[in-house]
């Protein structure tokens, strides 16, 4: 039987959904190029040791908590598990040290990456046709393709050096409303966006706090980069400033625990009244969470969660602690390809290229003499062997723009080095052909 694209749904035919496809497998099609188009974190302090080791650790500490009984023992870790996850109480623990946020274990649901915690909320908010969700372009092209899953439009915000524009954050929420649309919410990521790389000060964060609560819509917090910081004083979470419960917080142990786990989580304090006389009638956000999970994952393997459990116990949560090494090769990297950019592209020099210049994270974006698309990285890649991300992806409509995002997370500063300078000379020889 031969089924045709336009009978599925709407979302399979839509670049948005091609984009996280392509952004995944592009280094697999070029194994020979080096890559700035993955945003994967470093891979040199991987030890496979380790993760026997804290699946240990996990196991001695649940047999603490079970009182010795093996039975049980057994149950949490090869049984199917509670929906909204076994470590809660671990990942409660880690937000307060690392982010100063105080979360109630019940409120957090454990989830399979950040992706799924995404999809969960905004597949929660999605009620009618009327419903919106509000997002800063170019945004992290996730939530674009979960929003198109859930049947909710992205309602795009102007971007600024602060991280948002908030005089555009009001007109388009204003006109949405005027429209009959109804925000639900507005996904931001505070730290060292993806793609741009921009971060927050706090003087926006306490102001868009404000906005939400005032025009009635959350905040979606993503923060994958926030312990990554090349400089101190960094601004607090917009969830540790969060005193109405304006914000959702999505969590991800990707760059911070071990990427291969696929271990996230939500926050999900908010109130939800009218749920029924068996919950008193008051439950959570969480709670209605985990019931879309148990129609989706039904729950977040337990071995996995007790691999990530273990690495949080033996370093008592204090995840920044832990990745004191990997922050300080990010570091690096990031002063690695501002050095380098500097050097192949000068002020005043011909091709005129120009950059940002974030102060942590794993993103810097590069504008050129030239639209950049799929088919100019394919030449790039064939011809030069370098690999980077068109920043079309992260705008969702397919268009080539002048702009593209480099990825150093994943890199040596030799990589870097080489890296540079074959994308100097491809950028130099397009540029001949684009007066």
């Amino acid at each position: 039987m031969d089924l045709e694209l336009p009978g599925l749904h709407g979302s399979l035919g839509s670049p948005v959904i091609e984009s996280m496809n392509f952004l995944n497998e592009v280094a697999q099609q070029y194994p020979d190029a080096l890559s700035f188009a993955a945003g994967r974190p470093y891979e040199g302090f991987f030890d496979i040791g380790a993760v026997h080791r804290y699946l240990d650790r996990f196991v001695a500490h649940v047999r603490a908590g079970a009182g010795g009984d093996e039975a049980r023992v057994r149950r949490t870790l090869l049984q199917y598990g509670r929906t909204k996850g076994i470590i809660h109480d671990l990942v409660a623990k880690n937000l307060r040290i690392d982010e100063g946020i105080e979360a109630d274990p019940e409120s957090i649901v454990v989830t399979v990456g950040c992706q799924e915690a995404l999809f969960l909320t905004l597949r929660a908010l999605r009620r009618t046709e009327r419903d919106a969700v509000l997002a800063v372009i170019p945004c992290y092209v996730g939530l674009s393709g979960a929003a198109e899953l859930a049947d909710l439009p992205v309602l795009p915000v102007a971007n600024s050096a602060d991280g948002i524009d908030l005089d555009d954050l009001v007109r388009t929420v204003e006109r949405a409303k005027a429209d009959g649309l109804r925000p639900r919410a507005l996904y931001v990521v505070p730290d060292f966006a993806n793609p741009s790389g921009i971060s927050m000060p706090r003087d926006t964060r306490e102001r868009l706090l404000a906005l939400a609560e005032e025009h009635g819509f959350l905040l979606l917090e993503d923060n994958p980069y926030g312990l990554f910081h090349g400089t101190a004083g960094r601004p607090p979470a917009l969830k540790a400033l969060d005193s109405a419960r304006q914000v959702v917080y999505l969590g991800s142990y990707a760059k911070t625990g071990l990427p291969g786990a696929r271990i996230g989580f939500v926050v999900a304090d908010q109130p939800v009244t009218g749920a029924g006389p068996e919950s008193g009638g008051r439950q959570s956000l969480a709670d209605q969470l985990a019931k879309i999970k148990s129609m989706l994952t039904v729950n977040t393997p337990p071995l996995a969660q007790a691999v990530l459990g273990g690495k949080l116990l033996t370093h008592d949560c204090d995840l920044r602690a832990a990745n004191t090494r990997e922050a300080q090769v990010y570091r690096d990297n990031l002063r690695h390809v501002l050095d380098g950019l500097a050097e192949h592209f000068p002020p005043g020099s011909s091709p005129e290229v120009t950059w940002n210049a974030p102060t942590g994270g794993f993103f810097v974006v590069l504008t050129l003499p030239f639209a950049a698309d799929d088919a100019l990285l394919a030449l790039s890649a064939r011809k030069h062997k370098v690999l980077w991300t068109p920043l079309h992806h992260f705008y969702g409509d397919g268009a080539a723009r002048r702009q593209i995002r480099l990825s150093f997370s994943q890199l040596t500063p030799d990589e870097i080095r080489e890296g540079l300078h074959r994308l100097a000379a491809f950028i130099g020889e397009l540029s001949a052909h684009h007066p």
